[in-house]
């Protein structure tokens, strides 16, 4: 039953959150960002933006290592007042779903404040690979199991979860050769080290015009501008196949709402800018412009999806 002092304190509190929000911020924000590539690049786009609107410098804050669990945990502790925020994709997810020592619970930990925008991943193979379609790839992955690579950025990374997913689904065996990053499997990929490798569209673009990779689907539910030619993994027969780069504004899971509220409005607006979605663009992705329940629906939806791949696929950190 709540006591009296604390049934004061709480009303004080919710008396007070207009004045909190209207006050919000005093001071410059610290936006730590977890990785280097896009989610630096959406970072430092969204923090000039807020920057503007907010009325305080909104300061990026890199904090790369332990893939991005340094910038996750640190968030995750940090007070719950507004002025420290995390730029998050998909290894806030994932990452404590290998590893349940990682520190922090992306659902208890995080209060979900505005989703970005999203790069989708498109799914390549080396020219010497005679598949022209994703129907065609699998067909051979079944007809010669174990025959076929796969490159990926690491194990636990999106790439690797993505082609994990594909396996399932075609109950199909492809071997899995991790890359240091998603940049140098690509390079093999290329190169003809591996057979296939599922990367971000952005990487993909020059060098599919350049003929270096055959691109078979974009995984995603649209097709992506500067690569108009390549179907959705729906077109191509796999609608469940769907892994994008997507990027999240997050704080710490108590920070209070009228706080969290304006900063999801003013997120909101600054990706319905032009100049912000047409950088979005050039990157082959595109903004998004979600509130407070459908930026949290989208966060657990994550987070089951991957947490259903992982446990189906039997990855663990330690592979």
């Amino acid at each position: 039953m709540m006591t009296r002092r604390s049934a004061l304190v709480a009303a004080v509190m919710f008396a007070g959150a207009p004045a909190l929000a209207q006050n919000y911020p005093v001071k410059p924000i610290r936006l730590l960002l977890p990785f280097a590539g896009g989610t630096d690049v959406v970072g430092r786009l969204i923090a000039l933006k807020l920057s503007s609107a907010l009325g305080q410098q909104v300061v990026p804050d890199p904090r790369l290592g332990a893939g991005g669990n340094i910038a996750h945990d640190a968030v995750a502790k940090a007070a719950p007042d507004g002025y420290t925020l995390l730029m998050a994709a998909p290894p806030v997810v994932i990452n404590p779903l290998l590893n349940p020592k990682a520190g922090f619970d992306p659902l208890r930990d995080f209060a979900a404040v505005a989703l970005l925008g999203s790069i989708p991943n498109v799914l390549v193979v080396h020219p010497s690979v005679p598949a022209k379609t994703l129907r065609e790839l699998v067909r051979i992955a079944q007809q010669r199991p174990g025959k076929l690579t796969y490159g990926s950025g690491g194990v636990g990374s999106v790439n690797q979860l993505a082609a994990e997913l594909m396996k399932t689904l075609t109950k199909t065996n492809i071997l899995h050769v991790p890359y240091k990053s998603a940049t140098v499997a690509l390079v093999g990929a290329m190169s003809g080290e591996v057979d296939v490798v599922i990367v971000a569209s952005s990487s993909v673009v020059p060098y599919a015009k350049e003929n270096r990779i055959r691109p078979l689907a974009i995984l995603d539910s649209k097709r992506v501008a500067s690569l108009p030619q390549v179907p959705t993994s729906a077109e191509a027969g796999l609608p469940q196949l769907v892994a994008v780069n997507w990027y999240m504004l997050l704080a710490p899971a108590t920070t209070p709402r009228p706080i969290v509220e304006r900063l999801n409005a003013e997120s909101v607006k600054a990706m319905t800018q032009s100049d912000t979605r047409e950088r979005l663009a050039a990157m082959g992705g595109e903004a998004a412009t979600a509130n407070l329940e459908q930026t949290a629906a989208f966060l657990r939806a994550e987070f089951d999806r991957w947490s259903r791949v992982i446990h189906d696929s039997g990855i663990t950190a330690e592979q």
